[in-house]
């Protein structure tokens, strides 16, 4: 089965898996002793911070190892900010950071902090001066992403760090690590060693010399005082083996694979009907693409595509077992249904991409067949008028239902004609006028449902092109 979701986990690299047997052989006493095993033990340690320092830009000494990239972020905001309470309590993020940030921050905010969210553009970018502008006399963090995690959009990172002053900027690179340079300008950054092909439960979490930090957790002796815990050496040598191992080769992989995924961009659009390509078409990773699919649920679409031998993701792989709508793609202003993510890991072919475009019109096809939808919109002049608004009530359902019934039934009246869609599943807000903006049509703005009839929920008023 061609395996399409390396944006949530690389499959794991030769180099990795021949390090990790033989360091657990030689690595598996507690380096923090003192005999000849503990000794072993240590210098492999001391050896893969090295490399792993060397690979980011930074000092061995500071660099620390956790147990995950999510424990990285989160012990790295909240042990930044403690770091800097004398300063203040306020932290500023993009929209479009990983969940583990916006969590972490939800509950720096229960614990009588604030915070900020800086909203992106259609592309999922956030603009440089807006976020600097955010910053206040008493904040005491930032924190942006390298690229984004769901749709591959590159963040202008150094940009924003010059115009920060002293405010320290933390840095997600869990999705650029190892594929491309660590930008300029962090204070501290986090990364999983999983993402670039090393094993699972292995994180890094790198402090610059001269930045507060005061961990978040209990005081120990390991890992400089940020990370509680035996380190599992093993894993951390197989995580600096494959770091190294990639990084050797990212160059040439990277050029090869964007011709992949700009073959996937090109295609897409011309084998399957109504289909938007989102993330930023040239600021972007190299091995991932994501577009959405209209009047189709994504989990469906991963479900087929699974049958088929394919396996890729929908939008992010922390909230795609939730009902709740796609934080990121949400911010993006882009539709949150029919999302799929396709994410190609190291030696991914031609032909498997050719494989997975030929299956693709069929299995989207195959999911909207059952909608009895005609997906070419009627010619102008189709019954209906403009007077008053035609009511199509989907209380009660969830999307993309509201908009599969706001695509049947808009011919019903003529252009500059109005439609006023009932609903009362959150996602309607943001797929409404999402598909508003891939179809040409005004989205007109929201309305209490009573004022068209309904019950309860949010009448989305739409008018015809």
């Amino acid at each position: 089965m061609p395996y399409f979701d390396a944006a949530s986990t690389a499959p794991l690299h030769p180099v990795a898996r021949q390090a990790l047997l033989a360091a657990l052989d030689e690595g598996w006493a507690d380096p923090a002793r003192l005999h000849r095993s503990a000794r072993q033990a240590r210098m492999l340690l001391d050896a893969a911070r090295e490399t792993v320092a060397e690979a980011l830009g930074a000092r061995a000494d500071e660099v620390s190892f956790t147990a995950s990239g999510t424990q990285a972020l989160q012990l790295g905001v909240l042990g930044a900010l403690r770091g800097h309470r004398r300063r203040g309590a306020h932290l500023v993020h993009s929209a479009v950071e990983h969940s583990a940030v916006l969590h972490t921050a939800e509950r720096w905010e229960a614990d009588g902090g604030t915070a900020t969210s800086v909203p992106v553009d259609r592309h999922g970018r956030v603009d440089a001066a807006e976020f600097a502008a955010a910053v206040r006399p008493d904040t005491a963090l930032a924190v942006l992403q390298s690229a984004n995690h769901e749709v591959g959009t590159l963040q202008p990172v150094t940009e924003t760090a010059a115009l920060l002053g002293d405010v320290p900027l933390l840095v997600d690179a869990a999705q650029s690590a190892g594929r491309l340079p660590v930008p300029a300008g962090w204070s501290v950054l986090a990364a999983g060693a999983h993402k670039w092909g090393g094993p699972a439960g292995v994180g890094v979490l790198a402090v610059r010399k001269g930045v507060r930090f005061s961990s978040a957790l209990p005081a120990d002796d390991r890992e400089g005082g940020r990370v509680p815990g035996f380190p599992n050496v093993p894993a951390i040598v197989a995580a600096a083996a494959s770091l190294r191992a990639v990084r050797a080769g990212a160059e040439a992989e990277n050029a090869r694979l964007r011709e992949l995924v700009d073959l996937v961009r090109h295609r897409v659009p011309q084998l399957v009907p109504a289909v938007e390509v989102v993330g930023h078409p040239e600021l972007r990773l190299p091995h991932l693409v994501t577009f959405s699919c209209l009047y189709v649920d994504g989990e469906v679409l991963l479900t087929e595509l699974d049958r088929a031998g394919f396996a890729v993701s929908s939008g992010s792989s922390c909230t795609s077992s939730t009902l709740t709508p796609s934080h990121v793609l949400a911010a993006m202003g882009v539709l949150t249904e029919g999302n799929l993510r396709v994410s190609l890991p190291a030696g991914t072919t031609r032909a498997e991409v050719d494989a997975f475009l030929d299956v693709l019109p069929r299995v989207v096809a195959e999911v909207r067949a059952p909608l009895g939808l005609d997906l070419a919109l009627p010619a102008a002049g189709s019954a209906g008028g403009s007077a008053g608004a035609l009511v199509v009530d989907t209380l009660g359902k969830h999307c993309p239902v509201p908009v599969i019934e706001l695509a049947k039934r808009i011919g019903e009246v003529a252009p500059g004609g109005r439609v006023a869609v009932l609903s009362d599943d959150e996602a309607a807000r943001h797929d409404i006028p999402a598909w508003c903006e891939m179809c040409g049509h005004t989205y007109a703005g929201e309305a209490p449902a009573a004022e068209y009839g309904g019950t309860r929920g949010t009448a989305y008023l739409v008018q015809r092109a």
